[in-house]
């Protein structure tokens, strides 16, 4: 009896509102023998997505079940969930199932750790999408389409299109229960399977299971930037920079890529964490900012040094074991500010994230709410109105960021009534190919050139879940002032001579290495073999690296220079003059020179 019938659930006060309620709505629809296969479950971070997850199975009555995660991270959470000997077992942490009756065997499909044994003796797989998706698959081609009657996928809002169309042919009658915080993918279009159940971000706020949150919106009263088109520069004030950044891709890339307007939106950041730190008394607290790619990475990161906070960042082309160390930085509250581009959506929870500096370009609500998602996880949960219970987010008037702001208040209210009105009028939606954003981080796009901007002020946007920032705006309201005319102007931080050279020379170091992987990326050339190397002794990565640097140094102060004791005018020489060294290289190995 691998799913005990003997479930404590519906009236279990250890559980979540949206837990119980979610899995009374799951049991519902499937009583109906004419209920559709698949269908879709909304919850915000923070509701318990994982415990719901788990009890799924007890829901119906069920042989086996698979669990789809997006990657590697989250299927070892949910793994650690169900295995019966993990310390955090959900079944018996939220007194599920008594110690003494059966639990469910749970097996995870990863390489090395799994066989065809452990699958045939389970009732519960969890695999990543990456591990059970081709047409040729070791673990699926041993199995028949009966296997698994039920499939559940978490963060279904962005599974790799074809990937999951796979799983889906190779098992035609099993049900199907897509769970995510956001019922959109990055491109705008919708996940799979009428939604049957959605839980409201505000009413996760009133249960104090999420931060209550508020947003600052940076609006400059005077804006220069080159105007390439024209060819001559343009000075432009507020209502110019908003239009423009609603209309035209290059300006919002401007806006968080030059370093007059991106410098702004790092100091009001800064500003909003020390003011949280200051009133809660808790030093933990940091800054989630997101990046366009990783140049963009490497350019924020210096950015927060500057000003004397310990930045890193991470990215996928860093490699697992560069990610970890950071990781592991913030973990142990060795850092203020962790810095990422389209990395951390989901499946990464640190509560102590609460604010969210918005440096890259939102085209949909989906990833928006992905991202802002980070800093929602309540510090002390189940206690509404809690001064460590509130998040910030930061953002500029040109990166056209206060529309998905809007829709994000929107989306807070939103109950499965408000996703069917976004539903297509086909049931059936034919994905092709990957996940397509509209505005990569490489992309192609260029960005505008900011060269100052004048009065900057920091205005309240309509917050979500917090009643006294809402009373305050409408008091202010009442009175005839609109919060950009309340808006203070925001403080620059001051930067130290000494903090912005040890940040730009650690840029330097970044930027060489970012700069090393695209060559040979380009030139497609194995970064771990040794054919570069004329003693080959170092691979061609760090060979590429080493090189780079010798010949950065060697331009900036000669054969004998020692970055150490660069000034901060040769360390900006240094970088000015990267993009050509790094044009020559690549032209000599693709030449074989």
């Amino acid at each position: 009896m691998p799913f005990d019938p003997r479930f404590n659930i519906e009236t279990n006060d250890c559980l979540r509102i949206p837990q119980r309620d979610g899995w009374k709505r799951i049991r519902e629809h499937y009583q109906d023998p004419e209920a559709e296969r698949e269908i879709g479950i909304v919850l915000p971070v923070g509701c318990g997505k994982s415990g719901l997850i788990s009890i799924t199975p007890y829901a119906m009555k069920v042989r086996r079940a698979l669990i789809i995660a997006p990657g590697t991270k989250i299927r070892e959470q949910l793994a650690d969930d169900m295995r019966a000997n993990s310390a955090t077992n959900f079944y018996q942490r939220c007194k599920v199932l008594s110690p003494e009756f059966e639990f469910p065997e749970a097996a995870v499909v990863a390489s090395g750790r799994v066989n065809l044994d452990d699958l045939r003796h389970c009732d519960i797989a969890v695999a990543n999408i990456h591990q059970i998706s081709g047409e040729e698959n070791q673990w699926l081609d041993a199995v028949g389409p009966e296997f698994f009657d039920l499939i559940l996928v978490d963060e279904a809002h962005h599974n790799p299109a074809e990937s999951w169309q796979q799983v889906k042919r190779r098992f035609p009658n099993a049900r199907i229960v897509n769970f995510s915080a956001t019922p959109t993918r990055a491109d705008g279009r919708l996940m799979e399977g009428r939604l049957i159940y959605s839980f409201p971000i505000l009413r996760a706020i009133e249960e104090g299971y999420v931060k209550r949150l508020r947003a600052k919106m940076l609006r400059p009263s005077e804006l220069r930037y080159v105007d390439r088109s024209a060819g001559e520069e343009r000075v432009i004030g507020p209502e110019e920079v908003r239009k423009l950044g609603e209309e035209n891709a290059e300006f919002r890339r401007g806006i968080v890529m030059s370093d007059h307007t991106l410098g702004s939106i790092v100091d009001q950041s800064i500003a909003e964490l020390r003011r949280l730190r200051g009133e809660t008394g808790e030093g933990k607290l940091k800054i989630i900012a997101s990046a366009l790619n990783q140049d963009h990475c490497i350019q924020i990161t210096e950015a927060f040094r500057g000003r004397n906070l310990r930045a890193a960042y991470v990215h996928s082309r860093e490699g697992t074991e560069a990610n970890q160390r950071v990781f592991a930085q913030l973990e142990r509250h060795d850092l203020d500010v962790i810095v990422q581009a389209r990395m951390l959506t989901e499946g990464f929870d640190h509560k102590y994230l609460a604010v969210a500096m918005v440096g890259s370009i939102f085209a949909n609500l989906g990833p928006f709410v992905q991202f802002v998602g980070r800093v929602m996880r309540a510090i002390k949960p189940s206690s509404p109105g809690h001064p460590l219970n509130q998040a910030v987010v930061v953002f500029h008037l040109g990166g056209n960021v206060a529309q998905r702001w809007n829709d994000f208040r929107k989306f807070s209210l939103a109950d499965q009534d408000y996703f069917a009105q976004l539903l297509p009028e086909v049931e059936e939606i034919e994905f092709k190919g990957e996940v397509v954003e509209r505005e990569p981080g490489g992309g192609g796009i260029d960005s505008v050139e900011v060269l100052e901007e004048r009065g900057v002020r920091a205005a309240d946007m309509e917050p979500i879940g917090d009643p006294q920032a809402a009373e305050l705006l409408r008091q202010i309201a009442a009175m005839g002032v609109t919060p950009e005319q309340a808006a203070h102007e925001i403080q620059r931080i001051r930067m130290t001579r000494q903090d912005r050279r040890v940040a730009r020379r650690a840029a330097l170091n970044d930027r060489e290495q970012n700069e090393a992987g695209g060559i040979l990326r380009r030139l497609q050339i194995n970064p771990g073999g040794r054919t570069l190397d004329p003693a080959h002794r170092k691979n061609n990565v760090a060979w590429t690296i080493a090189e780079l640097h010798r010949r950065i140094n060697e331009h900036v102060g000669g054969a004998n220079a020692d970055r150490q004791n660069f000034t901060l005018d040769q360390l900006d020489q240094a970088h000015n003059a990267l993009p050509d060294i790094v044009h020559t290289l690549e032209e000599q190995l693709g030449h074989g020179v």
